[in-house]
């Protein structure tokens, strides 16, 4: 097999991806290459909210920000990196007007002041968003740009290994779909921008089709960050989405029935709550406090979260929001003032909560229709569901693989954000690492110095490991559900300490009888996929395991549970620190290491000047 020669390969095609490959654009890479299963298929195209948010540098009005306040809000999520934090901030505005020039319909004022507001773990009013599509507005625009660019796109392409020589990126291997073979592509440089570990969890809100691809660098040994930090929310299920921000805040019924979905229907939240204004209060707080959050567990408004568990896991039943009639009890004037008042300056204290919702925001009303849901003759069912994974793989200021050169993680798949972090800064996030990648590889690794002669014979290897691979008689459905269910079961919200250990060691077994058995050539697709989420999900378990035997307790959206059921309490101790994980030839290793700090600048005109002149800024890693 010839392989293709690029300089630069781009694995994914989500906002970061894109983002990546135009702006490797205008640095003047045109041996460039996306690989993607198809630009409507991944994660930024197809998610969103009832109002999808971008978080960016406040813009608006008299309220003081700067980058460095900015900073300090990430970093104080805990367990981030102060530089990366900085980093992210500082890029921020740039990317951000990036979007906005490209058509990205952000709003603003007649003056020309972008408008905010506050989101989850945000002291300011710095998000912003164009609806519940934001991000799919963003790869629309972004699509438009590169095609514009003429960006070469390789579609219906699943990639199935990584390519690693001598702890550098040397290019993939991919499945072509079309053709039904293999390719093997050989790159000075991999951008790898496949999203978040979609295809991990039984009860999760990411696209049905979306899978993520962090088992495949995770598999080549590349350094990670904070897997166990993930975040889960409520979402409805016969069409994945994020039931936060309005549609909790218009204040709908909550429903539990039956297994059949329809008898012994009855709302059940107020059983739990003293009276309904504190109980509506708790629902209304739940929509821009939506990730569970263990915090909130006991006296917040996750106790919303853990109550629908309860009803679904240990009742045994089914639970849907109903919009088309108030809940028992309700009363606006009975509501905590900061609900009252949103909802007075909303002009939304009259009518159902459908009603509301359509007022303060239509549009997430027509989305569900456009899926087929109509919100006024039918309910929404619900579950807490796995949404997105703060950690990922370990970047450092230019967003390189800590451990491999060239391999260039961004988006989603980067770990840069710790425990907490403000509702939408995912996106910063992910065009910060698009920028970060592209300036670097056209500063610093512009020139060819990849071996191709032995990057060659390392695919064929590969290619030799993969073929034997297909030669089984496994059933890939039983070994992807499998994993599924343990990662829901052990790795979710609800996380038993006592039963981590194990859960690790049958993941690690299931590896090892997959990759000794194999599957069938004529599964190749769902083979490939399973091949990266097996060895996720064996060091996503192994790294939970190892902070709860650590003593960090509950944190985030992940609640460590003691053997008699109790809530264990977090050690504050560890947001000091980052938990990093890799597979070795010896192992998996997890150690706790500990954050940089944020940086203090005060730098002076004349020698920034010089060192950016010079190229010395794109030095420091």
């Amino acid at each position: 097999m010839t392989p293709r020669l690029v300089h630069t390969l781009v694995i994914g095609s989500g906002a970061a991806g894109l983002a990546a490959a135009l702006r490797l654009k205008a640095e003047g890479i045109d041996d460039l290459l996306v690989l993607t299963e198809g630009l409507e298929r991944g994660t930024s195209i197809n998610t969103g909210s009832d109002k999808q948010t971008y978080y960016k540098l406040g813009l608006y009005g008299s309220e003081a920000d700067s980058v460095h306040l900015l900073a300090e809000t990430l970093f104080e999520g805990g367990s981030v990196h102060g530089d990366i934090a900085l980093v992210e901030a500082a890029l921020s505005d740039r990317c951000f007007q990036h979007l906005v020039n490209l058509g990205v319909p952000f709003p603003h004022d007649s003056f020309g002041q972008y408008i905010g507001y506050k989101t989850d773990h945000d002291p300011k009013r710095r998000a912003t968003s164009c609806g519940p599509y934001t991000s799919r507005e963003m790869c629309r625009a972004l699509i438009r740009a590169t095609e514009k660019a003429n960006v070469e796109f390789a579609g219906k392409r699943v990639v199935a290994e990584l390519l690693v020589l001598k702890n550098r990126a040397a290019g993939a291997v991919a499945w072509n779909a079309q053709t039904n073979e293999f390719e093997v592509y050989l790159s000075e440089n991999v951008v790898f921008a496949t999203g978040g570990p979609g295809g991990l969890y039984q009860t999760s809100v990411y696209p049905v089709g979306h899978f993520g691809g962090i088992g495949l660098a995770l598999k080549v040994g590349a350094l990670a960050r904070n897997l166990p930090e993930s975040q889960f929310g409520l979402a409805s299920l016969k069409f994945r989405w994020n039931v936060s921000g309005t549609y909790m805040q218009v204040l709908p019924r909550f429903i539990s029935t039956a297994a059949d979905g329809r008898s012994d229907a009855r709302e059940f939240l107020l059983e739990h709550f003293p009276d309904s204004g504190e109980m509506n209060t708790m629902v209304f707080l739940k929509g821009y406090q939506w990730p569970f959050d263990v915090k909130k567990a006991t006296a917040g408004s996750s106790r919303i979260d853990l109550l629908v568990h309860a009803e679904i896991v240990e009742k045994k039943r089914r639970v849907f929001l109903d919009f088309r009639s108030n809940p028992e009890g309700l009363d606006f004037a009975a509501l905590a003032p900061e609900a009252r008042e949103y909802l007075e300056k909303s002009g939304a204290c009259f009518g159902t909560p459908l009603e509301r919702l359509r007022k303060m925001n239509p549009g997430a009303v027509d989305l569900y229709a456009e899926h087929g849901i109509d919100l006024s003759s039918e309910m929404l069912e619900i579950a807490v569901c796995a949404q997105h994974n703060n950690g990922g793989l370990a970047g450092n200021l230019w967003y390189e693989s800590e451990n491999i050169a060239h391999l260039f993680p961004i988006g989603e798949v980067n770990g840069s954000h710790g425990v907490c972090r403000p509702g939408g800064s995912a996106l910063n996030a992910g065009q910060v690492g698009a920028f970060r990648a592209a300036e670097f590889i056209a500063h610093r690794y512009r020139e060819w110095t990849l071996d191709t002669a032995a990057a060659g014979v390392l695919a064929e290897a590969v290619l030799d490991d993969l073929k034997r691979r297909l030669r089984g008689k496994r059933d890939w459905r039983a070994d992807r559900k499998e994993l599924q269910r343990r990662m829901t079961e052990f790795g979710g919200h609800l996380r038993r300490v006592d039963q981590l250990d194990g859960a690790a060691d049958a993941a690690r077994k299931l590896l090892d009888d997959v990759f000794q058995e194999g599957y069938p050539a004529a599964d190749t697709i769902h083979a490939i996929t399973n091949f990266q989420l097996i060895y996720a999900h064996w060091l996503y378990l192994e790294s939970i395991a190892f902070a709860a035997s650590s003593g960090m307790g509950s944190r985030g959206s992940g609640a460590m549970i003691a053997s008699d059921g109790a809530l264990i309490p977090e050690n504050s101790v560890f947001r000091r620190f980052v938990l990093e994980t890799v597979l070795t030839g010896a192992g998996v290793r997890v150690r706790w290491a500990p954050r940089r700090e944020l940086p203090e600048t005060d730098g002076w005109f004349e020698q920034i000047w010089s060192e950016y002149r010079d190229g010395k800024v794109f030095e420091n890693v």
